[in-house]
């Protein structure tokens, strides 16, 4: 893909947002309704406060209290660590109700989209395949590339080209027979997840040279991946790697 085009997928993913985003206030807060969907189809909303001179970014306790509704218990140590290490590589934080971030007018862009990204990722990662399963699939992508001696970085935050900050989950070093790769583990694959990836890839592989591969490693225990979305990443040049033929990346992985 050139530069043309990856600059003119950057500006329809702005103007998309910019559309999208509607505003409304409330007694003491902003709530801010983005074009992002969670996974029951409802808009992700944000609300903004103003605290101690700073503005407070927040998801009110959805996300988390979302998925206590679900039957997950978020309180096991093992889980704790997972939502602290995704909340972490996109900047933000939780109270144990809520994620949040702390922003000032200069850099209030920057913190929301981190917000969004975060809300996202948590809401994704902590999908069950089926009531009360006890696995994530973020984490089983790493133990498959832990089992099979991949060396990577996990949670690497990398600056786009807009000025975003955005989180790889896995980024494999350049070796002397190939390029440095990217990879996102991707539980729920539809439409809102995978434009995400595709505009964090287009913001940042300018920056980190054209010979970056990337990778979406796809959750297909469950349920079938449409074609669409294989369509799709393929044409921005994003390998779709479906977890049930997963053996089959291993050599260009490791190497």
């Amino acid at each position: 893909m050139n530069k043309e085009k990856c600059e003119r997928l950057v500006e329809e993913y702005v103007e998309w947002l910019r559309k999208g985003l509607s505003v409304k206030e409330l007694k003491d807060a902003c709530e801010l309704t983005t074009p992002f969907l969670d996974r029951h189809n409802d808009h992700i909303q944000i609300y903004a406060l103003k605290q101690n001179g700073k503005i407070v970014l927040s998801d009110d306790g959805y996300i988390l209290s979302d998925l206590r509704t679900s039957g997950l218990d978020i309180n096991t140590p093992k889980r704790k660590a997972i939502l602290e290490s995704v909340l972490n590589g996109f900047g933000v934080k939780t109270d144990g109700r809520q994620i949040l971030v702390e922003a000032s007018q200069r850099n209030f862009g920057q913190r929301l989209h981190a917000l969004i990204q975060a809300m996202l990722a948590v809401n994704d990662m902590f999908i069950m395949a089926q009531p009360r399963v006890a696995s994530f699939f973020w984490e089983d992508v790493k133990s498959f590339l832990d089992q099979h001696e991949v060396r990577y970085s996990p949670r690497v935050k990398i600056s786009g080209k807009s000025g975003f900050d955005h989180a790889i989950d896995f980024l494999i070093p350049k070796s002397r027979t190939r390029p440095e790769r990217f990879i996102q583990a991707i539980n729920a694959p539809n439409k809102n997840t995978i434009g995400t990836y595709l505009f964090v890839l287009s913001d940042t592989r300018e920056a980190r040279g054209n010979g970056t591969e990337a990778y979406a490693f796809l959750n297909d225990r469950d349920r079938e991946v449409g074609g669409e979305i294989i369509e799709a990443l393929e044409a921005y040049e994003v390998i779709p790697a479906l977890w049930s033929k997963r053996d089959a990346y291993v050599e260009a992985l490791a190497a």
